[in-house]
C-alpha cells in the first residue's frame, strides 16, 4: 500500500461496507489480497431492514467466523405466519447445508460486526469515505475519486473495483448499470417498538395486511423480536399492485403497528424511533453486472429474494463469489475470469428469481393473495413446502414434496417470457 499527493493504491477497491462489501473484503483478506472498502457513513449507522438472519444468512456469517459472536444475539426457532385470524408456527426445515435457525441483530450491530471482522482479517476500512466517480484508464475503471472525512479527495487506484454501495448505488448507475424496469420492485419502511415480548421465539409474518380503510395491500407485515427490549415490526409492498405508488407506506405500517398493537403489547403511538424507508431492487434487476475491471453485488446488482424481500443472505453470497473470481484474475493476471461471474449468478439464482419474480405478478391482485392467503393458513403441509421454497432452503440431496412443487412451478416458468 502506497500513499502520496492525495492517491492511494490497492490491488482491489470495494465500495461500500455493507454486508455485500464488508463480507467481499473480509474473503480477498483472507485469500491474501491488498484490499480497500470505503464507507460513506462511520459505524455504527441504521439501515432500513427487519434485522432477520434466515439460515442462508447464519451460514455464511458462520464461514466467516462468526458463529460465536452470533450467539449474543436472539436467536429464534423459525417463522409464526398470521392470517385470516389464524396463525402457523413453522419450524425452519432440515437441511444439510443450512441450519434450522435464524438470529435477528439489529444492522447497526451486524454491519460493524462484519466490517470488523474484515479489517481482522487484513482489509483496509475507509470510514466517511465517499466513493464520487470512477478513475478509467483507456476505458479500463481503475479505482474511484474518493471524499474523505475532512472534505478533501483521494484517488485511490485499483486493479479491480467491486461496487457494493446498496440499493441506490449511485456509483454503479455513474458505470452504466440500470434497472429492468419491468420487474418488480419493493419499497418497506420499519421502526421498534418497545414491548415485554421482545423474546419471542419466532419472527412474525401477516399476509393480510390492509391499510387504515381494511382493505387488503400486496405486501406483508413483519415482527421480528430483537432480544433487547424491543421488536422490529415494518411493512414492505411490491410494485405489482396496481395503486402502489399512490400508498402512503408511513400510514400503512401505522395501520399494521395498531392492528397487532394488543398482541404484542405495544404503544403503537409511541415507538422507540422514527420509521425509516427504503426501495429495493429484486431478483437480479439490475445490470450489468460485470465490466473489464469491475463486479457489482448484493443490493447494488438487485441480489434480493422477490419472495419474501431478504438481501442480506443473497449480499454475503454474491459477494463471496465476486471475491473468487477476483482472486483468480489476480492470480492468474487474467482479468477475463471476471467474466464467470454472471454466469456464477446464474447457475445459483437464475431461475429461482425468474420462478419468484412471476409469483410477485401474481400476488400483485388483493382478490387473488387473499385467496392463497386463505387455502395456505388452512393447511399446515403447504405453508411447510411453501417457507422452504420462499425461502430458499430447498434441499440439493432429495427431492421431496417442496421440491417437487418447485420444480413444476420452475418447468412452467421456463417457458414463459422473462418478467
Amino acid at each position: 500500500m502506497s500513499s502520496a499527493n492525495g492517491e492511494r493504491s490497492t490491488e482491489v477497491l470495494v465500495i461500500g461496507g455493507g454486508p455485500a462489501g464488508a463480507a467481499a473484503g473480509y474473503w480477498l483478506a483472507t485469500h491474501g489480497h491488498d484490499v480497500t472498502v470505503v464507507e460513506r457513513k462511520s459505524f455504527p449507522r441504521e439501515k432500513t431492514c427487519g434485522d432477520g438472519l434466515t439460515p442462508r444468512a447464519v451460514h455464511q456469517l458462520g464461514e466467516m467466523g462468526l458463529a460465536s459472536d452470533l450467539e449474543r444475539f436472539h436467536r429464534y426457532h423459525g417463522l409464526r405466519a398470521t392470517g385470516m385470524g389464524r396463525e402457523l408456527e413453522l419450524q425452519w426445515p432440515e437441511h444439510p447445508v443450512y441450519p434450522s435457525h435464524g438470529f435477528v441483530v439489529r444492522r447497526r450491530e451486524l454491519d460493524q460486526l462484519v466490517a470488523t471482522n474484515a479489517v481482522a482479517a487484513g482489509a483496509t476500512l475507509l470510514e466517511q469515505h465517499e466513493a464520487v466517480r470512477p478513475l478509467v484508464d483507456r476505458g479500463f475503471v481503475r479505482g474511484a475519486t474518493v471524499t474523505t472525512a475532512d472534505g478533501g479527495e483521494l484517488d485511490v487506484r485499483a486493479e479491480y473495483t467491486i461496487v457494493a454501495d446498496g440499493a441506490n448505488s449511485r456509483f454503479g448507475r455513474a458505470l452504466g448499470t440500470f434497472r429492468t424496469r419491468e420487474w418488480p420492485y419493493g419499497t418497506a419502511i420499519r421502526t421498534y417498538w418497545t414491548t415485554p415480548r421482545h423474546a419471542d421465539p419466532w419472527i412474525e409474518s401477516a399476509l393480510d395486511v390492509q391499510d387504515r380503510n381494511g382493505n387488503p395491500m400486496p405486501g406483508y407485515g413483519w415482527i421480528f423480536p430483537v432480544g433487547d427490549g424491543t421488536v422490529n415490526i415494518g411493512v414492505g409492498l411490491l410494485s405489482t399492485f396496481r395503486d402502489f405508488k399512490s400508498v402512503n407506506t408511513t400510514h400503512l405500517l401505522d395501520a399494521y403497528a395498531h392492528q397487532i398493537a394488543d398482541r404484542w403489547e405495544i404503544d403503537a403511538d409511541h415507538p422507540e424511533s422514527r420509521p425509516v424507508s427504503g426501495r429495493i431492487p429484486m431478483g437480479g434487476s439490475v445490470g450489468p453486472k460485470a465490466g473489464p475491471t469491475y463486479l457489482v453485488i448484493g443490493d447494488a446488482a438487485g441480489s434480493v429474494n422477490p419472495f419474501n424481500g431478504e438481501g442480506i443472505d443473497y449480499a454475503y453470497e454474491t459477494a463471496r463469489m465476486a471475491a473468487d473470481v477476483v482472486h483468480e484474475a489476480l492470480v492468474d493476471a487474467d482479468a477475463t475470469a471476471l467474466q464467470r461471474y454472471p454466469k456464477l449468478l446464474d447457475d445459483e439464482y437464475g431461475q429461482y428469481f425468474k420462478v419468484a419474480r412471476l409469483f410477485a405478478r401474481v400476488i400483485g391482485r388483493p382478490a387473488l393473495m387473499r385467496e392463497l392467503t386463505r387455502a395456505g393458513m388452512l393447511n399446515r403441509t403447504l405453508m411447510e413446502w411453501v417457507l422452504r421454497i420462499m425461502a430458499n432452503l430447498l434441499r440439493p440431496d432429495e427431492l421431496g414434496p417442496a421440491e417437487a412443487a418447485y420444480k413444476a412451478a420452475a418447468a412452467i416458468v421456463r417457458l414463459a417470457p422473462d418478467a
